[in-house]
């Protein structure tokens, strides 16, 4: 006989395998094991919202192994992830297996290492029913949104069209994004810079102009430039004033779930879905040289700024070694954490700071190694001292012209020499002027106006529309990444260069929701929603009447906009296509079904003529020199083929690419997986090579 324990993922039950021995056993879940039917509502809401769970079809068998294995062992814990979703699991597996839910079973592992396997395991708890409560009001409030406005929305725009609950929102911000920078109307400034050098110097250094007569000077036409520099053609310039300071920079805090996800987007530009996968790697455990399978991160999904003692001692001395003391700050750094936090967890950081990325990077792939690597540096810097840098600014003045010049040089890097934040806009560079003192001579060595324009505000990337949902309090650490991939995926919105635009079905469906929707996209009302949440969390609402409060009114707008809309369909102009049907003459479309994107005839239904639409990746077929075309099985997996089949044959599950094998001339294959390969199938070839960073 032994204990059993049950975790979420397959990865994470070997790593604490590892450290529990034998006389446990660790299985997985892999993930939800129960949840609302997938094809009608589940929710029965004449009965209070009533849940109508079912075992997932693809878990039937797992859940009799987990069945059989709980009736072999003495004790059993239930240590899925540590939050609420987490809560929600293990609550549904007590149900499932029969365990008591008032017994003392649920476990938290913050950290997949022995220290905090032992802690987790010596503290046993029963399961948090408010927790569970507030999971059950957020998937049951998303589900009423997405199964009776989903519907309605493909009614009227396009078929098979999603509406979230969150989604819809992040979706509102970037539309209304796009309509700022489509009226903004950019106003024409110049400035008047120039470079000087001080009498006995051949240093030069910048400075702009700033004021005429004591005045702030604004200069809005070439012509108004053109008379000042005319003004200043013969002036001579004095330094009138200096001033010397110091400045104090302060290093960021320690990563939660969205700083992580933003300063990954920034430095590393990982994707959040990304991020967030190659994180779970490393809080799950990795195989480490002369260690075993450990984990290297704290628990990934928190808004907590916390760090425990332990955790800042181990900093400090490995600052202490490699650094020396100066770099350690007067006492060690606390961070507080915004009033909304839930602060079940620490901030994200390093287990075993002792691991350095450096000393464990041949046992990590790639991505994992950069993503540690930024999580490292950035604990450590948040524990190491302040930057400190001394600033001068001065003024140089002639014919009652004021150029303002500064510059700051670096006195005691700090925490730089490790780490320094990114930003989603270019910041000052250092620049240090030479030694300047009031009454001191300038010579101007050019002056020159240079012609500005106003520009409008930035679109969105994926790290300032996580910056945004934070800051307006919209979901919470979990929802991030899976809302951006899902307003993505829907085609929603698009990425160009790292920024992200609504297309034009994402701006008919904001459109639309703004309209007959405007609580449901309303920043402040889902803010407030998410607020009520937490407060179901902590015990303080009641789930149901919570849905209550929502659904009535809900329901209300609902059939007020199916009333108003009757006879109302929007038509898109990039649902059109060049395409004349055959048959009838009249123009074909492109309509959307079970099996994705079609043509058919805008003639519908008394004309049916329909077309595929022919995907095609632009490379010739290695038999026959045909097009090669993206193909489904009926399941819907994507496969690559050529488009002269029957005649043709060629086949693969992996993309062919234009590249070709070094070795035998042979065409090149996409290979996925944790390190992504183009590879030769050529019998007797074996050619492959890693997919680099840039070809991805």
């Amino acid at each position: 006989m032994s204990d059993l324990v049950i975790v979420e993922s397959p990865s994470k039950a070997h790593t604490i395998k590892k450290y529990l021995g034998s006389g446990y056993e660790v299985l997985a879940s892999k993930g939800h094991v129960r949840d609302l039917p997938v094809k009608r509502l589940g929710v029965d809401i004449k009965k209070d919202f009533e849940p109508k769970y079912e075992i997932m079809k693809d878990k039937t068998s797992l859940v009799e192994e987990l069945k059989a294995a709980v009736k072999k062992c003495d004790n059993v814990y239930l240590a899925t992830d540590p939050d609420r979703e987490g809560e929600a699991i293990s609550w549904h597996l007590a149900y499932i297996l029969g365990l008591p839910l008032d017994s003392k079973n649920r476990i938290e592992f913050n950290e997949i290492t022995k220290t905090g396997v032992a802690n987790g395991m010596a503290n046993p708890r029963s399961i948090d029913i408010d927790l569970v409560n507030a999971q059950q009001a957020r998937r049951v409030l998303d589900r009423l949104v997405g199964y009776k406005l989903s519907p309605f929305i493909s009614q009227k725009i396009r078929r098979g069209l999603s509406a979230g609950r969150v989604q819809s929102v992040a979706l509102r911000i970037i539309v209304d994004r796009e309509n700022e920078i489509r009226k903004f109307v950019p106003e024409e400034y110049w400035t008047v810079d120039a470079k000087f050098t001080p009498k006995g110097s051949r240093k030069t250094f910048p400075a702009s102009l700033y004021a005429y007569n004591g005045e702030k000077l604004k200069i809005t036409s070439g012509e108004q430039a053109q008379k000042i520099l005319s003004d200043l053609e013969n002036a001579s310039f004095t330094v009138t004033s200096v001033k010397h300071g110091t400045r104090r920079k302060q290093p960021a805090p320690p990563f939660i779930t969205s700083t992580l996800q933003q300063d990954a987007s920034r430095k590393l530009g990982f994707q959040s879905k990304r991020t967030m996968k190659v994180a779970q790697e490393l809080y799950e455990g990795v195989t480490i040289s002369g260690i075993g399978a450990t984990g290297l991160i704290t628990y990934m999904r928190t808004d907590s700024l916390r760090i425990s003692d332990e955790a800042k001692a181990e900093a400090k001395t490995f600052i202490e070694e490699k650094w020396g003391s100066k770099y350690l700050p007067k006492k060690p750094r606390e961070f507080k954490s915004k009033s909304n936090a839930q602060d079940g967890h620490e901030a994200i950081r390093p287990s075993m700071v002792s691991l350095a990325p450096d000393r464990i990077k041949g046992d990590l792939s790639p991505d994992q190694y950069k993503l540690y690597k930024l999580i490292w540096e950035r604990f450590l810097a948040s524990q190491m001292a302040e930057c400190i840098q001394k600033t001068t600014q001065a003024d140089i003045d002639g014919n009652g012209y004021t150029f303002k010049a500064s510059g700051y040089h670096v006195d005691f890097d700090g925490f730089t020499v490790l780490y320094v934040e990114g930003k989603d806009t270019e910041e000052e560079k250092a620049s240090q002027l030479p030694p300047l003192e009031k009454g001191m001579e300038a010579k101007a060595k050019e002056i020159v106006p240079n012609q500005h324009f106003t520009q409008p505000p930035a679109r969105y990337t994926e790290a300032s529309l996580i910056k945004a949902l934070e800051e307006n309090g919209i979901g919470r650490p979990s929802t991030y990444s899976a809302t951006i991939t899902t307003i993505v995926g829907r085609d929603y919105v698009k990425r160009q260069n790292k920024t992200l635009y609504p297309t034009e079905l994402g701006e008919a469906i904001t459109t639309l929701m703004k309209e007959h929707f405007p609580k449901i996209v309303n920043v402040k009302f889902t803010a407030q929603m998410e607020t009520e949440l937490d407060e179901v969390e902590h015990g303080n609402e009641q789930w149901v009447e919570l849905l209550h409060d929502f659904y009535g009114e809900f329901a209300e707008t609902l059939k007020k906009a199916k009333d108003d809309m009757k006879d109302e369909k929007i038509e898109l102009a990039e649902d059109k296509t060049d395409y004349i049907c055959e048959n009838c003459g009249k123009p074909m479309v492109y309509k959307y079904g079970r099996y994705g994107r079609f043509i058919a005839c805008s003639g519908w239904p008394e004309c049916k003529t329909v077309k595929k639409v022919v995907e095609k990746l632009g490379i010739p077929c290695p038999k026959c020199g045909g097009d090669i075309i993206v193909r489904h099985t009926k399941r819907g997996k994507v496969f690559y083929g050529c488009g002269n089949y029957p005649k043709c044959t060629f086949a693969s599950w992996s993309e062919p690419t234009e590249e070709k094998c070094p070795n035998c001339g042979a065409m090149l294959f996409k290979k996925d997986g944790k390190k992504p390969k183009l590879v030769c199938t050529a019998e007797s070839c074996g050619y492959e090579r890693e997919i680099k960073e840039d070809e991805k």
